[in-house]
């Protein structure tokens, strides 16, 4: 398996698929700690969702064959898997606790009322935390104009005004900078 192939959840499936242990370790590594936040969210439990890990990664080893990539994104496709996992849990403990109706939990697993996909959203809250990792890793005046850049939504025209700097200055610091931030980026992820 080569690095550029970690960096690919759709490769992974399909390396899977053809039962290859170390793509499975890897895509676990990159997202295990998602599944587990999410389903702790509905079902308050240590234990049962400790339970949705394993048995999400138990299922995309015994299916990931089936992932088609034309159809769909993989994290879409692993957070479809977990959500099933999860209905199945709150069903089962809704059994255990016949008396009640269906657990309140089985609600925070629905889209939310704004049309966010709660899923996509742990997914995007996960690489907002690596990416601003990764920022303090940058040289203070490639972080500076980035930040002005992608999270303050200056144009570089404005961040040369702002800091004083020439626009060829701004536009080379953020060219650099984001080259370096990918590099980390792609170094963390083949580290796992």
């Amino acid at each position: 398996m080569d690095k550029s192939s970690e960096c690919d959840d759709a490769t992974l499936l399909i390396q899977i698929g053809q039962q290859e242990v170390k793509a499975l370790s890897l895509l676990y590594d990159r997202y295990a700690r998602i599944i587990y936040s999410f389903a702790f969210k509905s079902l308050h439990s240590v234990e049962e969702s400790e339970e949705v890990v394993l048995d999400v990664f138990s299922q995309v080893w015994r299916i990931a064959s089936r992932f088609d990539p034309h159809k769909g994104r993989a994290d879409t496709w692993l957070f479809t898997l977990t959500r099933s996992r999860i209905l199945d849990r709150l069903r089962k403990m809704n059994r255990a606790l016949s008396t009640q109706p269906l657990l309140s939990g089985a609600f925070e697993i629905q889209t939310g009322s704004n049309g966010v996909d709660l899923f996509e959203d742990a997914v995007i809250r996960e690489r907002q935390i690596q990416v601003r990792a990764a920022m303090k890793k940058l040289p203070p005046e490639q972080r500076i104009v980035i930040d002005l850049a992608y999270f303050q939504g200056l144009s570089q025209s404005e961040i040369a005004c702002h800091t004083g700097c020439a626009l060829g200055t701004i536009k080379t610091r953020i060219r650099l900078g984001l080259n370096k931030l990918k590099l980390i980026l792609d170094d963390n992820v083949s580290r796992g």
